[in-house]
């Protein structure tokens, strides 16, 4: 059984950095895609960042590049997103996801989930 298990969140300051993250287990596959996600409260699931399967290259979306950025440590089963200059609008809850496809750009690409973890900008 495949279990994602989010870790990182918290309160930060805006302008600051903090990293997420996201430890895999029970996955079959050695190469599928991982991405983040993250959900403002009222708002949709929007995707951050997304890192191939093939050849680990990765996708950041445009309202976070720059700032946001995704690895991976094959050896430890876990994916990172580190997160800079933060700002209040970054508030929500950010999800893992992993997908049984190797690369995987759209929500609806994925197939299982964390249960996320808060992240709060606030001053």
């Amino acid at each position: 059984q495949v279990h994602l298990v989010e870790s990182g969140g918290g309160l930060v300051r805006p302008g600051g950095s903090l990293r997420l993250a996201c430890v895999i287990s029970g996955f079959s596959k050695d190469d599928y895609a991982i991405g983040w996600f993250r959900q403002a409260p009222g708002g949709e699931r929007e995707g951050l960042a997304c890192l191939s399967g093939v050849d680990g290259s990765a996708y950041i979306a445009s309202s976070v590049k720059g700032r946001f950025t995704i690895s991976r440590d094959n050896a430890e089963n876990t994916v990172y997103l580190q997160m800079d200059r933060l700002k209040v609008e970054d508030t929500a809850v950010y999800y893992c996801a992993a997908s049984l496809r190797v690369i995987a750009t759209k929500i609806y690409e994925y197939n299982y989930w964390g249960q996320g973890t808060q992240l709060t900008v606030s001053s």
